[in-house]
């Protein structure tokens, strides 16, 4: 079944401006709702369904910043972007004190709109959609589990919510670092403020400083207009920083004078905001390691690590297997129209016996793969075999034209749901270290021989390498996947 489509509510006191822009959102698969007064758009927002408000400066009864204060009062997670024909900067930074998610000046671009639009209704449904813990709820994003490793998790999930201090989710890729800090916030003592989520990994260097911070209008090439970076946003909530690990040193120093001083500076600015912002920060990387390697700071480290969670890999919690099998079959069961999905014992067997390299995430793919090809008969352990061995091949280097074509489309998919805010930049720079890791693995570190493969000079090689944090004389950039075991009772 498609889904609904998202609901926006538009209010602006020129129609003219306002039926243009209904008219385009809803040729993108939005359902638009005009209103020219701020109190009518209140009485209307507040009847629910809305996903997010498109708003004017000024309104035929009231400013847009007014508007913007009630909303965010009485409805905090609604998020709210300001459109004007106001150049001043004190626009913006009035907007996203008023509680606006984001701030655009007239005449906007419509596909930057769009993304702002979906970027903003991801984070509100992250803050909004619950998080629960222990039990089975396939509505629901659910942390599963009852094992004695589970069980820590929670005590420490109960000990570092309430209190107002800094948090480092660990764990392998796939174990669910984000459904724990969301559940952080929720119980939190911010839960009705933002909740702000940034992959440090999905945006390449250069971008990410000023998708942080923000920039001014006219600090770099294409930087055509003020932008308001992720710690305004999340300003008296919570941001959460996934796969830190992967920030690279020059913006690691600029976090933590960030931290120490809780002020930032925006990209090409010179005055200094101070922002009040509780830092989650997440990573599948052993950053002991790299502060060995001299490729994260130690103090950088010491200030995150304030309170840690560990997340255990599914390989060392396997009792916990049978309710999440339970959950996922229940929640794609549903979402496929499949009456009482099952599998059989011996599938499940098959399940309890693997390592899983991928974690929790890598046994939602099965299971999905599992349930659309059993046409509603109990999943049997010789399918999932088969499917299991294909997901081994899969993310850890998307190589081959299938993975290749699966990394696009994944990333285009997480680009529709607001959470990237480019795909190019993404996937040219996920190819280029790819590239330039195997060039170096095959060389056996020999930087000379690696450039003429390449067809690039030595200098750009090692400016490249020192870029990614990929280091010649190692046998692979990045962690290798765990060993697999043979499948117990496979033939």
């Amino acid at each position: 079944m498609p889904a609904d489509p998202l609901r926006i509510l538009i209010v602006d006191a020129n129609r003219g401006d306002a039926s243009r822009l209904q008219h385009s959102l809803d040729s993108h698969g939005f359902a638009s709702t005009h209103r020219a007064r701020g109190k009518d758009a209140l009485a209307l927002a507040l009847t629910g369904g809305f996903e997010a408000v498109i708003t004017e400066s000024d309104l035929e009864d009231d400013s847009g910043l007014s508007l913007i204060s009630q909303l965010h009062s009485k409805l905090p997670r609604v998020p709210v972007i300001m459109l004007t024909h106001k150049e001043a900067s004190n626009t913006a930074i009035e907007a996203i004190k008023s509680g606006a998610y984001d701030y655009l000046q007239k005449p906007a671009d419509f596909e930057e709109l769009v993304r702002i639009l979906r970027e903003a209704i991801s984070s509100a449904r992250r803050m909004s959609k619950p998080v629960e813990i222990g039990q089975v709820y396939p509505e629901q994003d659910t942390i599963l589990g009852h094992s004695r490793l589970m069980t820590e998790v929670y005590k420490e999930l109960g000990r570092v919510a309430s209190k107002p201090v800094t948090v480092l989710i660990r764990g392998e890729t796939g174990t669910g670092k984000e459904l724990i800090a969301r559940a952080i916030y929720q119980h939190g003592h911010r839960p009705q403020k933002p909740f702000v989520a940034i992959n440090c990994a999905a945006i390449p260097a250069p971008l990410l400083e000023a998708e942080l911070f923000g920039h001014e209008k006219g600090a770099f090439t294409g930087a055509d207009k003020l932008r308001i970076g992720r710690f305004e946003q999340a300003h008296n909530g919570t941001l959460f920083l996934d796969e830190i690990g992967d920030m690279d040193l020059h913006l690691q120093a600029k976090l933590l004078r960030v931290l120490q001083e809780k002020r930032i500076r925006r990209v090409g600015g010179v005055h200094e905001i101070p922002v009040d912002v509780r830092i989650i920060a997440a990573t599948h990387r052993d950053l002991e390691e790299m502060i060995d390697a001299g490729t994260f700071r130690p103090d950088l480290y010491y200030r995150l690590n304030v309170a840690a969670i560990n997340i255990p890999p599914l390989r060392n919690r396997r009792e916990d297997l049978p309710p999440l099998v339970e959950h996922y079959l229940q929640h794609y069961g549903e979402e496929y129209a499949i009456d009482y999905p099952s599998i059989t014992s011996q599938g499940l067997k098959f399940l309890e016996q693997q390592d899983w390299p991928g974690n929790v995430r890598q046994l939602q793919n099965v299971l999905r793969k599992a349930l659309l090809g059993s046409r509603g008969y109990p999943i049997g352990w010789t399918a999932l075999r088969d499917i299991y061995e294909e997901s081994q091949a899969g993310p850890a280097t998307h190589s081959g034209n299938a993975s290749l074509r699966q990394l696009v489309a994944d990333t285009l998919q997480q680009a529709a749901e607001g959470e990237l805010p480019a795909v190019y930049p993404v996937l040219v720079e996920t190819l280029e270290r790819e590239l330039l890791a195997a060039a170096i693995k095959r060389s056996g570190g020999n930087q000379a021989q690696a450039a003429r493969w390449l067809g690039i000079s030595r200098f750009t090689l090692r400016e490249k390498l020192h870029r990614y944090q990929l280091h010649p004389g190692s046998s692979s950039s990045k962690e290798d996947p765990p060993g697999e075991k043979p499948a117990s009772g496979a033939s």
